[in-house]
């Protein structure tokens, strides 16, 4: 999986760019500036589900607003990356976390992520 592809942001990784987190190294922060970063839906769902708990202080409306002006691109949940997620060994049982990991391959991308349990997914997954 090639970086030219561009990356598919985690959820974590999309607030840490967004909120200019020092989590994110400086290096990476300016990667991402000249890359192709996708957002899947799942993140937003994610982000909403995690506001509507109290957990997440930013709203998911806010989080679309500031990724579409960051240039990024919104991935849809499509039924082949539905399906593909059961394709993946199991690892690792977070549905959110499953369903990026099989969108990601399948669009060649590559998953950026702070979840080292993630690691175990091989090469398609670049822990920060």
């Amino acid at each position: 999986m090639a970086a030219g592809g561009g990356y598919l942001l985690d959820t974590c990784v999309l607030l840490w760019w967004l909120s200019g987190d020092p989590r994110l190294s400086r290096e990476w922060d300016e990667r991402l500036r000249g890359c192709r970063c996708l957002v899947s839906a799942a993140s937003i769902w994610e982000a909403a589900i995690k506001h509507q708990l109290g957990k997440l202080a930013v709203s998911p409306q806010s989080l679309i607003t500031a990724a579409r002006e960051a240039g990024f691109e919104f991935l849809a949940i499509s039924p082949d990356h539905a399906a593909a997620t059961t394709l993946l060994p199991s690892h690792h049982r977070d549905p959110f976390d499953r369903l990026l990991i099989a969108q990601a391959r399948l669009e060649g991308v590559l998953l950026l992520s702070d979840d080292r349990a993630l690691k175990c997914y091989g090469p398609g997954v670049k822990l920060l």
